[in-house]
């Protein structure tokens, strides 16, 4: 019970109940005690009025007044003359004296706890106002130990209706909270364990019903959440089916090329000075056709294989990179700057740089080929005593909005209409194979510039900021 939320709030709500009662319990006690008070002057005022309506009473009748009265004397004072007006023997001294004549909230709150504190039988003398205007001042004295009773009694009784009170306000609020929270909130983990079952199941998503705005807000939220997760899981069984079907297209398309190869063998032995010329470059590709597909088929069975690092001489690999560029471009107006130290080695995989750079001067060839103006693409190598850094810089159209939020998220981030958007993605994993990163620097109407950092130490980068 204790550990439930509605168990909870019917035991809070019993405590504040009860701490309330106890404020309201002690100014009324208080008031309790000065209309006791009050009223024990009024009836020996009555009793004294007997006394001034005959000179002479017996001592029967004075003892029966004094008793009906509750006091043992009664003092009235007119103009400035005190008048003995009832009297009998004090049974012990006078202990306290009360002037009830405008006293202050705060006096009577202290005289009152004072009365329920004192357990002993004391005398008290009481001071008032005597009513219709029957003189200046009333004395009375009486019996402290009545008054006590009477205050105790009157206590019980509010602390019963205060029980009361707690207990149908708690329960009102017990049932107030099933209905409105709790009720609510075991729907909501119905909802969560009925998605849990099946979460690829888009018919298990929860609708949001809630009347209570935080309930809703929080069913919301969970909708959201279970539609991003349910999209996701989707999204990661079209992948495998797709790096299955991959796989066995690299399989095959890799017997092809390893036919290819054989025959470009025989190319090379021609004659024709265009052929010599065009046969290394053709084997060249088809080997490295060759290669991705066993790297795919690689992929398909774990990770992309790590970098073999080599000496690599980057001008090299930037040379056969954009002659290829531009036996694609052909006749467009595109123009290619190559700004790399003939002395640069780098220490990476040179199939793997290859890939990189060629996606990367592809993607932005094809964006200014979209456009139908002129451009230029510029490759720019630099490097200081801990990195190897290359520039490669477009003056295409930039990319939109969503190809930068997606960047390197797969079938996400495509600029080209109809495109996969694998490039970046393949780019960025080979680059943090070696332990460098791939960034993209800047993007705007006027070109884009991607950087590819690589460390000449055997450590990784850091990641890029977002």
């Amino acid at each position: 019970m204790l550990n439930t939320l509605s168990g909870r709030f019917l035991i809070l709500t019993v405590i504040f109940v009860m701490l309330a009662e106890v404020f309201i319990f002690v100014p009324s006690v208080a008031r309790f005690r000065e209309d006791y008070l009050l009223t024990a002057l009024e009836r020996a005022q009555i009793a004294s009025l007997a006394v001034e309506a005959t000179d002479m009473i017996s001592p029967d009748l004075e003892r029966e007044l004094l008793k009906n009265a509750g006091v043992f004397n009664v003092v009235l004072q007119r103009d400035d003359m005190r008048q003995l007006a009832l009297s009998s023997p004090i049974p012990t001294p006078i202990a306290a004296t009360y002037d009830m004549r405008d006293p202050g909230d705060i006096r009577l709150i202290r005289d009152a706890l004072a009365t329920l504190w004192d357990s002993e039988p004391r005398i008290i003398r009481v001071l008032g106002s005597p009513v219709q205007g029957a003189g200046m001042l009333i004395e009375i004295t009486m019996m402290q130990m009545p008054l006590r009773t009477a205050m105790l009694e009157y206590g019980l009784n509010v602390l019963y209706l205060s029980a009361i009170i707690s207990a149908i306000t708690a329960l009102l609020l017990f049932l107030a909270v099933q209905a409105f929270l709790v009720r609510p909130i075991k729907g909501v983990i119905r909802h969560m364990q009925n998605y849990a079952d099946a979460p690829e199941d888009a018919r298990r998503i929860i609708e949001p019903s809630a009347g209570v705005r935080e309930l809703r807000d929080a069913e919301d939220a969970l909708q959201m959440l279970q539609t991003q997760l349910t999209s996701a899981l989707r999204q990661k069984d079209r992948l495998a089916q797709l790096g299955g079907a991959v796989a066995k297209v690299s399989h095959d398309l890799r017997n092809i090329l390893t036919s290819a190869q054989l025959f470009t063998d025989r190319i090379e032995g021609s004659d024709d000075p265009l052929v010599k010329r065009m046969a290394p470059k053709l084997v060249n590709s088809i080997t490295r056709a060759v290669h991705l597909c066993e790297s795919t088929l690689a992929f398909g069975r774990a990770d992309e294989p790590a970098p073999r690092l080599t000496r690599v001489n980057l001008a090299r690999i930037v040379a056969e990179v954009v002659e290829s560029e531009r036996l694609a471009a052909g006749d467009y107006p595109l123009s290619f700057a190559e700004d790399i130290p003939a002395t640069m080695v780098l220490r990476a995989d040179d199939e793997q740089i290859f890939r990189v750079l060629s996606n990367l001067v592809r993607n932005a060839r094809q964006a200014i080929m979209a456009t139908g103006d002129p451009g230029e693409i510029c490759l720019r190598g630099e490097e200081d005593d801990t990195t190897w850094r290359i520039v490669i810089s477009d003056t295409g159209p930039g990319l939109p909005s969503k190809a930068r939020d997606h960047l390197f998220q797969p079938f996400q981030g495509g600029v080209r209409k109809g495109g996969a958007g694998l490039g970046l993605v393949i780019s960025g994993d080979l680059i943090r194979g070696h332990g460098g990163r791939l960034t993209l620097q800047d993007t705007d109407a006027t070109g884009t510039i991607f950087v590819i950092t690589l460390p000449k130490a055997d450590f990784a980068l850091a990641p890029a900021a977002a």
